[in-house]
């Protein structure tokens, strides 16, 4: 009896054969063995279409259905499933996650610690981002800050430090948020003394020649180790989707892709163990791998929901918690079977 065929090829002359799929994502460690073919899919030609600039995918995605599958924001596959638009199903895989700590910018002549930011004037790129709604909850989870006390001030679309051109989400309760009309910058309103502090993705410019400017949590790698090992709560920023019309007439394409992209992942993190030559430019590497072994067992980008279902169930319950869903919705719900 002969063998089962394994599960990734390589490429072969009948790759005509096989179901070609688009998958739309940036070109991470973790999924350059797709773009590479190292890895293949079983019974999928893919077509790896690298897009450096999420916002750009999510928005085409959502827009106009431009790929088979792709990354798409965490917060908005969870918005969209809560408003009853099932035009994708999401698998439990992980582009793009991000601790949070470090991403809180103030002025420290106004906030010296994070209760301090109550009552006061607060940037953000984009009210319902993903990365602001984990920030808000740590800010309220592990800091007591009373978030409805707080002014939003979010940044005026395609200005410096916006979160591309995508529609608020709209909001279930009453939010205290001003649009920013200044035609100024976040990091210029900050160096301004126009609002107090940003949370966000990005370092702001001001940070390099204003020293009242400050990172609110400077020790935030010790802290965000801290933090894991308590919660087990490692922020995920994008998980990928499958429209919904090519999971129902190919089925297979869900376990298929799942599968090949925890190779791709596995196969980026073998080859950051040789130390001999650092594959990155990271000059402590050798220290940061025996964190990882440390601190998450030696993987730090789980996918899968259970691994992942501590940070699954923050996602969701800060979205109910700041008004962009009705209710929590169950983790199991966002993603179809893979396993």
């Amino acid at each position: 009896m002969p063998s089962p065929p394994p599960l990734f090829m390589l490429p072969t002359d009948q790759s005509m054969s096989k179901l070609p799929l688009t998958f739309a994502c940036g070109l991470y460690d973790r999924m350059l063995a797709l773009r590479t073919r190292e890895i293949v899919p079983e019974g999928i030609d893919l077509n790896f279409v690298a897009i450096d600039e999420p916002r750009k995918i999510f928005d085409q995605m959502v827009t106009h259905r431009a790929y088979d599958a792709s990354e798409m924001s965490a917060s908005e596959h969870v918005a969209m499933m809560a408003s009853g638009n099932t035009a994708f199903v999401g698998i439990p895989a992980f582009p793009s996650r991000v601790f949070r700590h470090s991403f809180i910018f103030v002025n420290t002549k106004r906030v010296k610690k994070p209760k301090d930011l109550e009552g006061k004037r607060v940037g953000v790129p984009l009210y319902g981002m993903t990365a602001a709604l984990y920030i808000r909850g740590l800010l309220q989870d592990e800091y007591g800050v009373d978030l409805s006390t707080i002014q939003w001030v979010q940044g005026a679309i395609n200005q410096p430090g916006t979160h591309g051109d995508l529609k608020a989400l709209p909001l279930l309760k009453q939010v205290a948020i001003e649009q920013n009309k200044s035609g100024k910058s976040l990091s210029a309103l900050l160096d301004d003394g126009a609002i107090d502090a940003i949370i966000g993705t990005a370092v702001p410019d001001a940070l390099a020649c204003n020293s009242d400017l400050k990172r609110l949590i400077p020790d935030f790698r010790m802290v965000e180790q801290d933090y894991y090992k308590r919660t087990k709560i490692f922020p995920i920023m994008h998980l990928v989707v499958i429209r919904r019309d090519v999971h129902e007439q190919h089925p297979f394409v869900a376990k298929s892709l799942y599968k090949a992209l925890n190779a791709a992942k596995d196969h980026a993190l073998a080859k950051m163990r040789p130390l001999g030559t650092l594959r990155y430019m990271l000059p402590w590497m050798t220290a940061d791998l025996d964190e990882i072994d440390a601190v998450f067992g030696g993987d730090p980008w789980p996918y899968g929901v259970e691994p992942n279902r501590p940070t699954l169930e923050a996602l969701v319950r800060y979205m109910a918690d700041q008004g962009l869903v009705a209710k929590k919705i169950p983790v199991d719900d966002l993603f179809v079977p893979v396993a």
